[in-house]
């Protein structure tokens, strides 16, 4: 790959949200000031929505790593459950020992018992949902009757949904319009500009343990961040092709014809405003899967010797 070229520690543009890249872009920092200041309240559902890729699930994770002590958190990532598969998760996450002849409302019993023990112990218990859009309306609404748990001062369970747009066009079904009501703070991310984008790659890259002059200058950053629509997810899968582009020539920063070459090999960015004469990312990895089994066939180890050919593949590109 090209982290030894680019003198990185490890790959900066990964597709896995992980809170040791989390950059304070307004977006993301707002969505968690609004999720901590709900959770402080005690009241309701809380909802983040945004387009795919927005960071939804960077922000999901930071939240969870950043919840006080006084906080017990049931966390699901995959909602596509049905009502009694719900419980039977929420059951586990709360540690709750539950036998499988047990019916549905021996079930929520013990659920309820378990909430009552927590609050009395301090804790206030918050049941963080991932992907939320997938949940079927059925268990949505066993969502809604979860949280009628409560004392006379407050609720015994607070739910946090993150999803994607298509959740708010779901809760704006009438027979959903009990759950719409409940929730209390909602927060919408937005795509980064361009020079959040800038000051995005620049981190990741710095994180990852570049030093030196700049990979992606200011034009660069602009193009990709367009073509990417300020989504992260597509700005790192064009970074990422655009660093590999550049290695393959052997080239210490991206040009305009890397980033054009990325856009043109991924899907879902935006139309090309050009397309430069360039090889295409498909054929350099070819090149590269070749130019590496001869240096494996002919034992090359000196690194005279591969700096020699690489130079070489340079020249033919």
């Amino acid at each position: 790959m090209y982290l030894q070229h680019f003198g990185l520690r490890q790959l900066p543009f990964t597709l896995t949200p992980n809170t040791g890249f989390f950059f304070g872009l307004t977006p993301h920092v707002e969505a968690l000031q609004v999720l901590q200041m709900a959770l402080e309240t005690g009241e309701g559902f809380i909802k983040v929505t945004g387009e795919v890729g927005t960071g939804k699930t960077l922000v999901c994770r930071k939240l969870l790593n950043e919840l006080p002590s006084h906080f017990q958190c049931a966390y699901i990532p995959n909602p596509y459950l049905t009502p009694a598969e719900l419980r039977w998760a929420v059951a586990a996450d709360l540690g709750i020992d539950v036998e499988e002849r047990l019916d549905q409302q021996q079930l929520t019993r013990l659920i309820h018992e378990r909430l009552l023990a927590l609050n009395e112990q301090g804790f206030q218990v918050v049941l963080v949902i991932d992907e939320a859009q997938a949940l079927p309306d059925d268990s949505l609404e066993a969502l809604r009757l979860f949280t009628n748990l409560e004392t006379e001062s407050r609720k015994l369970l607070q739910v946090v949904l993150f999803g994607q747009q298509e959740l708010d066009e779901r809760l704006q079904q009438a027979k959903l319009r009990q759950l719409r009501q409940r929730i209390t703070f909602s927060y919408h991310l937005r795509p980064l500009n361009w020079d959040e984008v800038h000051a995005y790659m620049n981190h990741r890259l710095t994180i990852a343990g570049f030093q030196g002059k700049a990979i992606f200058n200011v034009k660069e950053s602009k193009f990709i961040a367009n073509a990417a629509r300020g989504i992260p997810r597509l700005v790192n899968i064009l970074a990422h092709k655009t660093l590999l582009l550049a290695f393959g020539e052997g080239a210490k920063n991206v040009s305009i014809a890397h980033c054009q070459a990325a856009i043109n090999d991924t899907d879902d960015t935006s139309e090309p405003i050009n397309k430069p004469s360039f090889i295409s990312l498909k054929w350099l990895l070819v090149l590269l899967g070749f130019t590496l089994s001869i240096f494996a066939v002919m034992q090359l180890s000196s690194a005279a010797c591969c700096s020699h050919w690489f130079a070489q593949v340079g020249e033919w590109l």
